[in-house]
């Protein structure tokens, strides 16, 4: 299978690359520096403005499957319109390309807790976190509106940081899954797991799915 990853220099999009490459997948990995997430004859990196629709066009054009891991702004600034206005161009340029389908990262702040309180609005999240959880949220919300394309959202548990592949992990749906401490977790490489079993298999089309322990 031929995979477009967008935003593949990131700490989430190198290890959907490695997964996808460890399972024999061609990966196209696009970012604005061009470079390579990682040395593999099964990657070719290529310089791509994610925002640029003719060039997401020509990335995907021969593509089995897009996959995204851009993120919103991370300068201080509020994320919510950019990180939007960067996927209508993103999405624009799927269309332009023939991009059958997208699978895109998602954020954990809008999985809901509590009788369908969403985690970002709950006493003690961290207001660090909140404008990117705010933009994932509208990016969600955005996705549900669009019918002419085949997506699906990622989320990932309350907490993500590089770890250990396990490939053991659930997968839900709206709300944050927890374990029996009320812990939610994921290592990056299990999501990238889930991740690219959803680029394959394509099971959950037009919904938001959730992964953790």
């Amino acid at each position: 299978m031929k995979i477009a990853l967008f935003g593949a220099t990131g700490m989430v999009g190198r290890r959907i690359a490695a997964e996808a490459v460890h399972r024999g997948h061609h990966v196209v990995a696009a970012s604005r520096s061009g470079k390579a997430p990682l040395t593999d004859g099964l990657l070719t990196a290529v310089a791509a403005d994610a925002g640029a629709q003719e060039q997401v066009a020509e990335v995907v054009r021969d593509a089995d499957v897009v996959a995204s891991a851009l993120v919103p702004l991370r300068d201080g600034t509020d994320p919510r319109e950019p990180f939007l206005s960067l996927y209508r161009a993103f999405l624009t340029g799927i269309r332009g390309g023939g991009g059958p389908r997208v699978v895109v990262v998602g954020g954990a702040g809008s999985l809901t807790v509590d009788g369908g309180t969403p985690l970002m609005d709950t006493p003690g999240f961290p207001a660090d976190y909140k404008p990117e959880a705010l933009a994932h949220a509208g990016l969600l919300a955005a996705l549900r509106d669009v019918d002419d394309l085949t997506w699906t959202s990622v989320s990932p548990a309350a907490m993500i940081a590089p770890g250990e592949r396990t490939g053991l992990f659930r997968v839900g749906g709206d709300t944050l899954l927890t374990d029996r401490d009320g812990n939610s977790a994921i290592s990056a490489e299990d999501y990238a797991v889930a991740f690219v079993n959803e680029l394959e298999q394509g099971s959950h089309p037009h919904a938001r799915i959730s992964v953790a322990y």
